[in-house]
């Protein structure tokens, strides 16, 4: 039994674990840099620790500051999260060594995953599909040519560690290829430290699909169907749903087959997707495995009703998966929105700064997970992420019209958001036809900014009320004593009037 968990991240995902850990009586422990100090995760946690300054590489990437943490604090286990160490072979090698018990895959799957060459080799002898392109890095650009015409151009340049569309390049012609070589392997040297490069056909208007895995450490490995995750920026996406609007049972159990031959190729353990390209012809290709939670878990929880967080906390504790896939059923529609602070009208660009309005949309069907508060602040050191929205139907027309209802609802001053982009993709006729593609903002974005304008308009008396609310309750949390430490709940013992002086180190 896992007794103590310390949870490696930061937002909305601390507190979606906190929450799982609750439900099953694990205490906890959240990490936390100066720029999350007053974060809803460090008052909801039962302990938490300063690691650091606010950028990333000097507090939430530093393993040994982590590893320490967890051993001062008497913690028997680890959770990553995504982004941050989740997919750090050297992470999970570092917590096992130090006794701790790692909530994801073996080191050895997440090493041999995490490199894209690799995993390419490792699907082939695997009989997985995979794209038309290149089995080792790309030593001269010119070597590579012949075989790019004999696939057919467009191809596409990737970092061979690379990650959310860092290190890519597609090429349109042969005299092309030196330029963008150079440009993907800088990018991909600064942004992983590996500035490794190989190519691959490039899909044009391809879906992005991927299956969700679970594997047990008795060698039972099932998948939970799929996401469709075709609704990108700059290769990321925003807009996940389940079931893909194109599935079919027969397409689902040959790509279901391929994910569960995935995670049997490397030895997986714990929940990971497997993610793959679909073209127009519905034939399908490994893409890559992410061997970590997803963040959009939420929508397969919702049409499967199986807590994933919680199975990974008790595979990981040595519990067998009590399932197997004939026992899976699906029910309805899920659809989850990434509300991110970003501004839609000038390219996403990240809008940091603090949520003076924060209305969260509830009612039927309607989940959210957030881990912010009206008077949190958006840093600029890490994904400008707010909240995930999901929405549940019988149908995704119902799912669709809940998730405008919801979006609507939801009310946010400060900062820019995405929240009239979902509104628009959910509005337009080819995305609710379910005719999408990864190319579908960049071919079809162009006419929202009206209705960006209309929510500001709307917005603005909102955003002043709050502030003469949040004037007078900081006149009356000024005179007010401080409540005393040491009893009650973590979120009523260091509430709000805990902000007035953060914390400075293990409490």
């Amino acid at each position: 039994m896992i007794k103590k968990l310390l949870i490696a991240n930061r937002g909305e995902i601390t507190v979606r674990i906190i929450r799982a850990c609750r439900d099953i009586g694990i205490a906890t422990v959240v990490v936390y840099s100066d720029a999350d100090r007053r974060a809803m995760p460090v008052l909801m946690a039962d302990e938490a620790v300063r690691i650091g300054p606010p950028p990333a590489a000097e507090s939430y990437l530093k393993i040994d500051l982590i590893i320490d943490a967890a051993l001062k604090t008497g913690a028997d286990a680890v959770h990553p999260g995504y982004g941050f160490l989740a997919e750090n072979a050297a992470f999970a090698e570092a917590c096992s060594a130090a006794g701790l018990n790692f909530i994801g895959p073996p080191a050895k799957a997440i090493a041999a995953m995490g490199d894209k060459i690799a995993a390419r080799q490792m699907m082939e002898h695997s009989g997985v599909p995979v794209i038309p392109g290149s089995d080792q890095p790309i030593q001269a650009v010119q070597d590579i040519i012949p075989a790019a015409r004999r696939a057919g151009f467009p191809i596409l340049l990737k970092a061979v560690a690379g990650g959310g569309g860092k290190g890519m390049r597609v090429v349109y012609k042969a005299e092309d290829i030196p330029h963008a070589f150079e440009a993907a392997s800088s990018e991909a040297q600064s942004a992983f430290g590996d500035g490794r490069v190989f190519w691959e056909k490039y899909l044009e208007h391809p879906r992005h699909i991927e299956f969700q895995i679970f594997a047990d450490k008795f060698g039972n490995v099932i998948h939970l169907g799929e996401r469709e995750c075709s609704i990108q920026r700059r290769h990321q996406k925003v807009i996940e749903e389940s079931p893909s609007p194109i599935m079919t049972e027969d397409l689902r159990e040959r790509m279901g087959k391929a994910a569960v031959a995935a995670a049997q190729a490397c030895g997986y353990v714990n929940a990971g997707t497997v993610e793959f390209l679909v073209d127009t012809r519905r034939d399908f290709y490994f893409l890559e495995m992410n061997t970590r939670l997803q963040v959009e878990h939420p929508v397969t929880e919702l049409v499967t009703g199986i807590d994933l967080v919680k199975w990974q906390l008790r595979v990981a504790a040595g519990e067998e998966l009590p399932f197997r896939q004939e026992n899976i059923v699906h029910n309805g529609h899920a659809i989850e929105f990434r509300i991110y602070a970003e501004d839609p009208k000038n390219n996403f660009l990240p809008s940091p700064g603090t949520l003076s309005v924060y209305r969260e949309p509830h009612g039927p069907g309607v989940r959210l997970d957030s881990g912010v508060y009206e008077g949190a602040e958006i840093p600029v050191y890490y994904d400008p992420l707010i909240s995930k929205l999901n929405v549940w139907g019988k149908t995704r027309n119902e799912a669709m019209a809940r998730g405008l209802r919801a979006l609507e609802e939801y009310a946010i001053a400060g900062v820019a958001t995405t929240i009239k982009f979902h509104c628009w993709a959910l509005r337009h006729p080819l995305f609710r036809a379910g005719d999408i593609s990864t190319h579908f903002v960049n071919d079809h974005f162009e006419s929202i900014s009206g209705c960006l304008d209309i929510e500001e308009e709307a917005i603005r008396p909102l955003a002043l009320a709050a502030v003469i609310y949040e004037y007078r309750r900081a006149k009356k949390r000024a005179a007010a004593p401080i409540a005393p430490r040491g009893s009650g709940s973590s979120w009523k013992g260091h509430g709000r009037r805990t902000l007035l002086r953060p914390t400075n180190g293990l409490r």
